[in-house]
């Protein structure tokens, strides 16, 4: 008999919620197509190769997390990559060589592994569903890859409706 009393059987049990958009943090990730300095969008001449990234706008860059690419089949020098990196590095917070829908999920994972996750040792854990920002779903797969060393049970969801995802 509870005399009347309502207890939250959520806020006593041995269940902590995980907000990967917390842990991640806001970022915006701006693609940089190498091709655009390109002569024909295939051809990589140095001089106007330079000259073209001399005159980029720094400011778009500002504290963003950069995807440098090639969308063409050009073949590139190793150096054109660190040339890219020396002009835009000093304004971007991180610079990542893969496709703009490829780095959402690196940077979050570089966010994830800076996380202790040893503080959910023998724990329920849920990661929680719904965000206002999209988690690359690869975060979850890390998440739960670090999880599994130390957790008792993952969940995804939220506490009221979960879907079971490993167990010790």
């Amino acid at each position: 008999m509870n005399d009347g009393i309502i207890v939250n059987k959520v806020a006593t049990s041995n269940l902590v919620t995980i907000d990967l958009e917390k842990i991640i943090g806001d970022f915006e990730v701006v693609p940089f197509d190498i091709k655009d300095l390109l002569f024909m969008e295939l051809m990589l001449k140095e001089k106007d190769f330079r000259e073209q990234l001399a005159v980029i706008e720094e400011d778009r860059f500002n504290d963003k997390v950069v995807a440098v690419y090639c969308s063409t089949d050009a073949i590139l020098a190793p150096w054109a990559f660190a040339l890219v990196t020396a002009r835009i590095s000093p304004f971007a917070r991180c610079i990542y060589y893969a496709e703009p829908e490829t780095v959402a999920g690196l940077y979050a994972s570089d966010q994830l592994i800076k996380h202790d996750w040893e503080q959910y040792s023998d724990r329920r854990v849920i990661l929680k569903g719904c965000s206002d920002k999209s988690i690359p779903s690869t975060a979850y797969a890390f998440a739960t890859n670090m999880l599994t060393r130390y957790a008792d049970r993952i969940m995804y969801g939220e506490a009221c409706s979960f879907v079971p995802i490993w167990r010790k």
